[in-house]
């Protein structure tokens, strides 16, 4: 059983924002695996669930608002007992270029409040993730918290465009083999 968390902040205004970036690739997920997100007020999450090659595959958007985000976590963690090195968190990156994507299997939250509100919550930094590049902007609230330009969205829309298969990868193959696959310089 693997958990794939998608960050980001509940309710229309931020629905295409640079900042529900992780939302959007769980959408892509859900959307590829024909599974619609349900509202779980228990686990303070939307949820969704399918299987790839018989491993169970749970989907969840925080609904706690990003700097709240480990509170929905834990009690996903807890309720279906997933072990942290199952857990996949995906969210935008400040200290990537737009549409660049890192994945690591470990690290600090390099400032992103809802990543260290998982480590806070989970309490270790051994966290699986996926980071999607929004770049910098002047003021960094009200940047995270617009939309992206045209030409960013086309190239934001190519990685996530990617979402399924990664998650595939995720399900089926190791961690290395992944980060081998996608963190690879394009040519």
């Amino acid at each position: 059983m693997k958990l794939v968390v998608g960050l980001g902040n509940p309710g229309r205004r931020y629905n295409n924002t640079r900042h529900n970036t992780g939302f959007m690739f769980v959408d892509k997920v859900s959307d590829a695996f024909k599974v619609k997100f349900k509202l779980d007020k228990a686990k303070r999450s939307k949820i969704c669930e399918f299987n790839i090659d018989g491993e169970k595959i749970i989907l969840i958007k925080p609904q706690t608002y990003m700097n709240n985000s480990g509170e929905a976590v834990l009690a996903c963690r807890n309720f279906y007992k997933i072990p942290i090195e199952n857990i996949l968190v995906i969210y935008d990156d400040l200290d990537l270029d737009v549409a660049q994507m890192k994945i690591k299997p470990a690290g600090s939250s390099g400032g992103h409040k809802g990543m260290q509100s998982i480590i806070d919550y989970l309490k270790t930094t051994d966290i699986k993730r996926v980071r999607i590049g929004i770049s910098k902007g002047k003021n960094t609230i009200d940047y995270v918290l617009s939309n992206f330009t045209k030409d960013e969205k086309i190239a934001i829309d190519l990685v996530l465009d990617k979402a399924p298969e990664i998650i595939t990868d995720f399900a089926k193959e190791s961690f290395d083999i992944m980060m081998n696959k996608y963190n690879a310089p394009s040519n």
